[in-house]
């Protein structure tokens, strides 16, 4: 079959862990003899930033990447964000939408691509959620830059998060344009049921997203030195770190590494600047996560806002490594489903098991087993790929 994965980032032009899943699924689908287009914007990405990491990204021999940009550079994304439409990116898009023979059209992250273009095309179309951008305008319902969104509020919201406001929100254009996908994808149950309950009236499928199996799967030890927990992602707000650090003013004989940057990093410098047991690694490639995560007594994912899927918990357990999440969004839902941690309510329940797991060899070793157990079961590549094709068989059947 014939792919077209259209994202507003796609690496080495990405942030997040949404271009990453991209990546991750157009090159599997290659390897298993598809074709696949990726259509994202490189004025997007050049908003925020001037030019890409050092990492590279190869990508399959049958993967083409077509990368937006205009000689209006910052004003296509902006004009994008106000309207809902490709904007300046609208007659590239459309033509490749439209002309290519596409057997599937995958939407991802539609923020500054255009909610419009879904009409494009007449593909079997899928949408991912990777983020709660289609009932929040700030992504992430994050209400005030304070507290998870419990009540609707989103205009003075986005003014106060100095963003925009985007009054096609306001128009029906967004219920008009849904219409046009034959399935939406949610990574979790949560994110699902959280869609739901905000009133996104489409036809949503649970397909978790899937991690490549490690070469070799190593046990979660401690390293020779001092033992050590990981927090890997992005160090913003709503990542939580800030929460976690007073814990290791009480535990001085772990480790805490950081392995990430972000907005908030300086923040979060100041609030360990006295702590020798809390290192900052910066960001770390891909090739050496592995390592870490092996290494580690367990992950912390301290999220406090609603994750719609645990990425760094699978990639926890493909490495045999407990995790402590807090109970928030999807995260409790992966530690139910394999048994491979424990999930917290606040510091001292935090603090608590961390101390478990750290004493206690045994434990440490069951927990990561039964992650990795669940990883096989759940989170592979082959699973995932089997759902998804799965989703388009049905799909096709129900056209014709």
């Amino acid at each position: 079959m014939k792919f077209c994965m259209v994202t507003t980032f796609y690496p080495p032009f990405n942030f997040g862990g949404d271009g990453i899943f991209v990546y991750r699924l157009a090159n599997e689908l290659a390897r298993r003899g598809h074709r696949v287009d990726v259509i994202h914007c490189e004025d997007s990405y050049r908003l925020f930033q001037s030019s890409p990491g050092p990492e590279v990204f190869a990508n399959h021999a049958d993967v083409r990447v077509h990368r937006l940009k205009s000689r209006a550079r910052w004003l296509s994304p902006l004009l994008t964000q106000q309207t809902g439409s490709p904007a300046l990116k609208n007659k590239k898009l459309r033509a490749l939408l439209e002309t290519s023979g596409y057997d599937v059209i995958h939407y991802h992250n539609m923020s500054l691509m255009g909610i419009t273009a879904l009409a494009y095309g007449d593909a079997i179309k899928l949408y991912t959620l990777h983020e709660h951008w289609l009932v929040c305008p700030m992504h992430v319902l994050w209400r005030f830059d304070r507290e998870v969104c419990t009540r609707r509020t989103c205009f003075r919201c986005t003014l106060a998060g100095r963003r925009p406001p985007q009054l096609w929100r306001y128009t029906g254009l967004l219920e008009r344009t849904l219409g046009h996908v034959d399935s939406f994808i949610a990574p979790s149950r949560f994110t699902r049921q959280k869609h739901l309950e905000l009133g996104l009236d489409v036809p949503i499928a649970h397909i978790p997203h899937f991690l490549a199996a490690p070469a070799a799967p190593a046990a979660a030890t401690a390293q020779s030195g001092r033992p050590y927990f990981l927090f890997v992602g992005r160090l913003e707000k709503i990542k939580g770190v800030q929460n976690i650090i007073p814990v290791f003013r009480t535990r001085g004989d772990y480790d805490l590494l950081l392995a990430g940057d972000g907005t908030y990093e300086n923040v979060l410098r100041a609030q360990a600047g006295d702590l020798p047991n809390v290192k900052f690694l910066g960001r770390v490639s891909q090739e050496e996560l592995p390592a870490l995560y092996a290494n580690a007594v367990a992950v912390i994912v301290p999220s406090i806002c609603y994750e719609v899927f645990g990425i760094i918990v699978i990639e926890a357990f493909a490495m045999k490594t407990p995790v402590i999440v807090n109970n928030l969004g999807a995260l409790p839902e992966a530690v139910e489903d394999s048994g491979g941690g424990f999930v917290y309510n606040n510091g001292d329940e935090l603090a608590r098991a961390m101390d478990v797991v750290a004493n206690d060899a045994e434990l440490q070793n069951e927990l990561g087993n039964k992650g990795y157990q669940a990883y096989q079961k759940y989170w592979t590549e082959d699973r995932h790929i089997e759902r998804y094709l799965g989703l388009i068989d049905d799909l096709k059947r129900a056209r014709s």
